[in-house]
C-alpha cells in the first residue's frame, strides 16, 4: 500500500509545482498593470486623468479654460467623467490580462 501512496504523493508535489509557478505569473501580471498607465479625458480634453492599473489615481489636469466660477458643476461633471473612463479602461485591461 505504501507503494500506491507514494505516487499520489508525487502527483500532489507536481501539482503543488504547478499552482506554485501560476502564483508567479499571475504576481508578476499585476506588478505588470500596477506599471501600466492609463491616461483618460473628458470635455474635449479639458480634464485628463492617469491612472494606475493597480486603480491608482495618480494625476489629474484641468486646461484653464475649462475653469468657470459661474458652473463649477461642469467642472465636478467633466472630472468625474474622465476617472469613470479611467476606472472602465483599468478594469477592461485587467479583465484581459488576468485569468479568472
Amino acid at each position: 500500500m505504501k507503494g500506491k501512496n507514494f505516487g499520489g504523493n508525487a502527483q500532489m508535489q507536481q501539482m503543488m509545482r504547478q499552482a506554485e509557478e501560476m502564483k508567479k505569473q499571475l504576481d508578476r501580471a499585476k506588478e505588470d498593470l500596477a506599471e501600466t498607465l492609463i491616461e483618460s479625458s473628458s470635455g474635449g480634453g479639458m480634464v485628463t486623468v492617469e491612472m494606475s492599473g493597480a486603480y491608482e489615481l495618480l494625476n489629474i489636469k484641468i486646461k484653464p479654460e475649462a475653469v468657470d466660477p459661474d458652473d463649477v458643476e461642469m467642472m465636478e461633471d467633466l472630472v468625474i467623467a474622465a476617472i469613470n473612463e479611467a476606472l472602465s479602461q483599468v478594469t477592461k485591461l485587467r479583465d484581459e490580462t488576468l485569468p479568472l
